[in-house]
């Protein structure tokens, strides 16, 4: 019987093999330097993954205080010395992304690895987090454009790995986070009706405290804001010269590159580069003229 069931068994996976997906590739922290993390009913896995681009640190104008600082405190995570886990929020297109990217670009050689967890599996991060706590190498665990509505109970698990649970996260792990919330939790006037003055003190009501928690587990918080209308002509200058050639940028670019982001309604690096992106592709196609 056993061996007629054993039989009957192979048939039905011969049959049902080809409509698997395949089996993806393993990461191999010693080659890859970057992962995305999916997660699935019987726990998840790690999908390598090439790095997105070339972007370097060099190339992000107007924050050199946010770099800087950011360069910093991943050195002394790499090195084993003490860090913080960081959030970058700020203004759309302000260079949070484009800051993790060149983050990672330039410090792979020296041992940082990255995986990128999307916000709707932020659930699955514990069992994420203890699989890495054996591995040797030391990694960023990275959430882009993170945020929650009121009825969204996902920040719990953030919340715990950060700085909750008793275990706490391993010692080469940090999470890393953009938002362009700095709390990262809507806020409403109905927040603010519990807050009191007592004395000189201004205490908040437990609305506001709890949302507070959350983005107060990072220990390095990090604005950016809408550049100015120098900064923002310098990112075009640079992004127009890297894509074409300096000669590209001239009188006519300049004045176009204000017009540019007076249409979008604002000034940031990503504009500066879309910008330049039009314009040298639009000069390559009519041959410069």
């Amino acid at each position: 019987m056993d061996a007629e069931l054993t039989r009957r068994l192979s048939q039905l996976l011969d049959r049902v093999e080809h409509w698997l997906p395949p089996v993806p590739e393993q990461v191999d922290w010693s080659i890859h330097v970057a992962a995305l993390w999916q997660p699935h009913p019987l726990g998840g896995r790690l999908i390598p993954v090439p790095p997105r681009d070339a972007l370097m640190l060099d190339d992000l104008l107007g924050i050199e205080r946010q770099k800087l600082a950011l360069v910093d405190n991943t050195q002394a995570f790499l090195q084993g010395f003490p860090a913080n886990h960081a959030l970058l929020w700020g203004s759309r297109g302000s260079g949070k992304s484009s800051l993790m990217r060149a983050l990672l670009n330039s410090l792979a050689g020296k041992g940082l690895r990255m995986i990128q967890v999307d916000r709707h599996d932020l659930k699955s991060l514990p069992m994420l987090v203890e699989e890495l706590r054996t591995v040797p190498q030391r990694f960023i665990v990275y959430c882009d454009d993170l945020s929650f509505e009121g009825h969204d109970d996902a920040y719990k698990a953030l919340k715990s790995v950060l700085d909750g649970a008793l275990t706490g996260p391993p010692a080469n792990v940090l999470l890393y986070a953009t938002s362009n919330r700095r709390h990262l939790l809507p806020e409403s006037m109905e927040d603010n009706a519990g807050t009191r003055l007592v004395g000189q003190e201004l205490h908040h009501g437990d609305a506001v405290e709890e949302k507070i928690s959350l983005s107060d587990r990072f220990g390095l918080w990090l604005g950016f804001h809408p550049f100015n209308q120098d900064v923002y002509l310098e990112a075009c200058c640079h992004w127009v010269s890297q894509l074409g050639e300096l000669k590209d940028w001239n009188a006519d670019a300049r004045a176009e590159a204000i017009r540019f982001a007076t249409l979008r309604g604002g000034r940031s690096g990503r504009a500066a580069w879309q910008f330049a992106t039009q314009w040298v592709g639009r000069k390559r196609l009519h041959g410069s003229r």
